[in-house]
């Protein structure tokens, strides 16, 4: 993928094809300038001049009728400035060699009267060979990529013929020279390569005698395009190795991390009991470092939350173990007893026994399903003030059985809400309040503060009983039971604050339990951010 760019890149410089038309029209601007040069030079030397100047009559009546001849038509035809093929090749011959480049010269009807292909070194003139002027430089062997260019830039030109001798009135630009104009044509040959033709016409005073047409060698400038070609292709080969290079560096710096954290996580997948570790890239401040953190993380998490329901199934099991096996001894022991104070008794244990099971399964299933369903519901504004107005009310009636006075004091707090479910944190306030109602002794007091600052709203409820006793944080596992004396065994399941907390969490705010500083009883506080949408 990387190569493609730059295979793109390339193909589209090897193409070449605005620089291939600016070196073409270099080439014809230079063959113009050479032509205009060498037939001025031929128009001077070449032609054939006469020390006696005679009338022809019959060519001064023909331009008595006014037809349109030159102005020497009417001299005799030794005065019409012909070329002398004799003078012509070895001038012609000096000033082509060095250029490589075919001159061609012909007179006023088309005849060829000097063609440097036949020129001899010393300037001779030798028969011209048919297959010698058809051979063309062809280019090496297996040069096919240069080959399917050219055919793609070359495919608007006209394909090359060469003409015979007394042919040269079929060159278009021959035709135009020989009336004045001078011409130029660009053709390609069988090979695709390219041929520049420029015809200049000789005159001399004003009079055409003949035309001059110089032709590029086929190839020349195919050659030099294709001499770029080369260089742009080792410059290209180049590019693509050393990008080969640094891709391979970079596949093994991203691909090989990224395999390393897929097999991990993999394994993973297949041995959930045995914990695997993922590969530790934190210290790369890029992608794959945040991949390998967001795995970690992901892992560990997956694996607490495994190890907490393997702890939780194993807290449940033996929870429900308990009233189960009282309640088995206890069925089995009816059938036994012989009084019916026995049998009563054994009945009021059975009773027992049956709504504790019922009071853990239905907590169980309340804890269980809790995350689910703080999942579906949507969140909305909650406010504080009145849901804590509304189960202080509500709980009154049970502190007064206990001679506990509940005081209620929200003055410093402004009407704060917080996103949230209002029924879940309705069930952690009452949770609190009756925990606190529990442990208060008669003839004492809990207190209530709502209070709220520019981020968060903060509830206190503390009462006066014993305090927490031990570690503070314990109280909130699951299972957890610390009752007051009074009070007999297996009327709660343990799993009141254990929930308290997680609907806390899930509402992301904090709550904390602590001893007052007298040891006098203890403080719940629950502290939720504030929101202002209404």
């Amino acid at each position: 993928m990387n190569l493609a760019a730059l295979a793109a890149l390339v193909g589209g410089v090897l193409f070449l094809n605005q620089w291939r038309e600016g070196l073409i029209d270099v080439r014809i601007q230079s063959l113009r300038i050479q032509g205009e040069i060498i037939s001025a030079a031929i128009a001077a030397s070449a032609t054939i001049d006469s020390d006696i100047i005679s009338v022809n009559p019959d060519r001064l009546i023909e331009f008595q009728t006014g037809r349109p001849l030159s102005p020497f038509s009417f001299f005799d035809p030794s005065l019409e400035f012909p070329i002398n093929p004799e003078k012509a090749a070895p001038l012609l011959g000096n000033l082509i060699s060095p250029t490589n480049t075919r001159a061609r010269i012909y007179d006023k009807d088309g005849l060829l009267i000097v063609d440097s292909f036949n020129i001899y070194k010393e300037g001779q003139v030798f028969a011209p060979n048919s297959e010698q002027l058809e051979e063309n430089d062809t280019s090496f062997l297996g040069d096919w990529w240069n080959r399917f260019l050219s055919g793609l830039t070359n495919s608007q030109y006209a394909l090359y013929q060469e003409y015979g001798a007394d042919e040269g009135k079929k060159y278009p630009e021959v035709s135009s020279a020989i009336v004045g104009a001078p011409a130029e044509v660009v053709r390609i040959d069988e090979q695709q390569q390219l041929i520049i033709s420029v015809a200049v016409p000789i005159q001399r005073l004003h009079a055409i005698v003949g035309v001059l047409l110089l032709s590029t060698t086929p190839g020349d400038i195919d050659d030099i395009v294709k001499a770029e070609r080369m260089s742009v292709l080792r410059i290209a080969l180049i590019a693509a190795l050393v990008t080969s290079i640094l891709s391979y560096l970079l596949a093994g710096t991203i691909a090989g991390p990224i395999k390393k954290l897929s097999a991990a996580a993999k394994r993973a997948e297949k041995s959930l009991n045995d914990r695997s570790e993922i590969p530790d890239f934190t210290n790369r401040n890029d992608e794959i470092g945040d991949l390998s953190i967001s795995l970690r993380l992901m892992l560990d998490a997956l694996y607490n939350r495994i190890e907490a329901i393997e702890r939780f199934a194993a807290d449940v099991s033996h929870e429900l173990k308990n009233p189960l096996t009282s309640l088995r001894s206890a069925v089995e022991t009816l059938s036994l007893a012989k009084s019916e104070k026995d049998k009563q008794r054994l009945t009021d244990v059975i009773l027992h026994d049956v709504r504790r099971l019922d009071r853990l399964i239905s907590d169980i299933s309340n804890i269980s399903r809790l995350d689910a369903e703080l999942a579906r519901q949507s969140a909305e504004p909650v406010n504080m003030v009145d849901l804590v107005k509304t189960m202080v009310s509500m709980h009154q009636d049970i502190a007064k059985e206990r001679d506990v006075e509940l005081l209620l004091d929200v003055s410093k707090a402004q009407q704060g809400q917080v996103l949230g479910y209002d029924s879940r944190l309705a069930q952690v306030v009452s949770n609190l309040l009756e925990n606190a109602i529990s442990f208060s002794p008669s003839s004492s007091k809990i207190t209530i503060e709502l209070s709220e600052t520019a981020k968060n709203i903060k509830l206190k409820i503390m009462d006066e009983g014993r305090g927490i006793i031990g570690n503070a944080e314990q109280i909130f596992s699951r299972f957890y039971t610390d009752r007051p004396d009074d009070e007999s065994f297996g009327n709660h399941s343990g799993l009141g604050l254990a929930i308290s907390k997680q609907i806390i969490i899930a509402h992301k705010g904090e709550i904390i339990a602590q001893n007052r500083e007298d040891r006098s009883g203890a403080i719940f506080t629950i502290i939720l951010p504030k929101t202002n949408k209404a």
